[in-house]
């Protein structure tokens, strides 16, 4: 086995807190070369799936091994894609969502949702929301301008930047401080009793937070997601991700729909939020026993702390707009893979959260955010540099930089013995023996 494949399953089960020996029960295999990219996208993939399977096969206390699939992790990755609805395909982003050029670079909108499309005009002065008149509107301001006067709106608009320049954000620096994900018991009150199934209540959105509870419905659980009656999920991105769930529409500011979800969270064994932070906080969701999982785009601190986001938007602040493109000219990972690669990361620390839960009691709390998951996909996983397999020597053709040979052995050659010399400059016979 490849041990850059192990690795990142290893950092990810040791962030979990998990038992280091449980790693050799996972199996790599499928087909190579998928999720194509600069970024080691496929190593994120594979091992959260794999941190999924290894706190599932924890808690159900199985022998069995945990197999994981380059093409089936692959194909998950970006399921949305892969979604029919009668032969349909879905629309995965809206006209407005994508990239604009600015006047000093380049800005990514988010404009999915009614009611953000709604901000992102109002702060641009477009009432006719075209793309042509979003495009003349962004084309005139600075990048940073327009991510400012949208997200004062309520939308979501976020400037390009370098890694130099989200390492020297406060939200960058504030980001690469904190670990991958924190995990925190807050008391010593008993875990609920559970009679039945895991009970899930799922207040999240889009994929992330949707995918992890997708996971935990597979393994038993019953999930019940709850969705304001005004604003529900968009139809698509619920057809891909509310396999295994139930579904109810609650206006908790309306005292009966707030009694039945007071009723509901009260019986939960876990509670799911994917809402910017701070905003169910009115709510009070805390109680004992109760393992909350709070998932982010920013995280819960920094001057982003209380923003908005999506991965799309993610990917382009912290710089992976431009490692998988340029300044000019940006691009992105070859799927949603830090919204995907969360979800299950979250899924993981559920589970193992209830495990440990069973064993020592307590409230427990976990956070995770996108951003965390791009500085760890950026900072944590080995990446290919070519630099660590080219060589330099000096002969007869000046200093030449070359690849190292891929042939490799204990007690072999580290390289060639001799450099190239100048064409036809040697005599027409064999080497004098040493």
């Amino acid at each position: 086995m490849d041990n850059t494949v192990r690795t990142g399953t290893e950092l990810l089960w040791s962030a979990l807190g998990g038992d280091p020996a449980l790693v050799d029960r996972v199996e790599y295999g499928g087909p190579g070369g998928l999720l194509p990219a600069r970024l080691p996208v496929l190593d994120l993939a594979r091992a959260a799936v794999a941190v999924a399977g290894l706190a599932a096969v924890e808690r159900a206390g199985v022998p069995g091994p945990v197999r994981v699939d380059d093409g089936a992790v692959a194909t998950a990755f970006v399921s949305e894609r892969h979604l029919r609805v009668d032969g349909r395909a879905p629309v995965n982003f809206a006209p407005l969502s994508r990239f604009w050029r600015a006047a000093d670079g380049w800005v990514r909108t988010h404009a999915n949702y009614p009611h953000h499309r709604a901000a992102l005009l109002a702060a641009l002065g477009v009432p006719d929301g075209t793309v042509e008149a979003v495009a003349a509107a962004v084309a005139g301001r600075k990048a940073v301008d327009v991510e400012t006067a949208v997200y004062a709106a309520g939308g979501l608009a976020v400037a390009l930047r370098t890694p130099a320049q989200w390492a020297a954000h406060p939200q960058g620096r504030e980001v690469a401080a904190r670990p991958l994900l924190s995990r925190e018991r807050l008391d010593e009150a008993p875990p609920r009793r559970r009679t039945g199934p895991l009970r899930v209540l799922d207040l999240t959105r889009v994929i992330a937070g949707p995918v992890a509870t997708r996971t935990l419905a597979l393994l038993g659980a019953d999930v019940l997601r709850i969705d304001p009656p005004g604003n529900p999920e968009l139809p698509d991105q619920h057809a891909d991700t509310g396999v295994g769930k139930r579904t109810a529409a609650l206006d908790l500011e309306r005292p009966s729909d707030r009694r039945t979800f007071d009723e509901l969270l009260d019986s939960a064994d876990v509670l799911v939020t994917g809402y910017r932070p701070g905003a169910l906080d009115r709510f009070g969701l805390h109680r004992p026993g109760l393992v909350t999982a709070r998932l982010s785009a920013w995280g819960d601190y920094g001057p982003w702390g209380e923003r908005r986001g999506f991965d799309s938007l993610v990917q382009v602040a912290t710089g992976i707009g431009v490692t998988e493109g340029s300044p000019q000219e940006p691009g992105a990972l070859p799927a949603q893979a830090l919204d995907h690669g969360t979800g299950y990361l979250l899924a993981a620390a559920v589970l193992r959260s209830l495990t440990e839960q069973d064993r020592e009691g307590g409230t427990r709390l976990v956070r995770l955010a996108l951003a965390q998951t791009g500085h760890w996909l950026t900072h944590a996983l080995p990446r290919y540099e070519p630099e660590r397999y080219l060589t330099e020597s000096d002969g007869p053709l000046g200093r030449l930089r070359h690849a190292l040979s891929p042939v490799s052995y204990e007690g072999g050659p580290s390289s060639w013995s001799r450099p190239p010399g100048l064409a036809g400059a040697d005599a027409p016979a064999w080497a004098s023996p040493a």
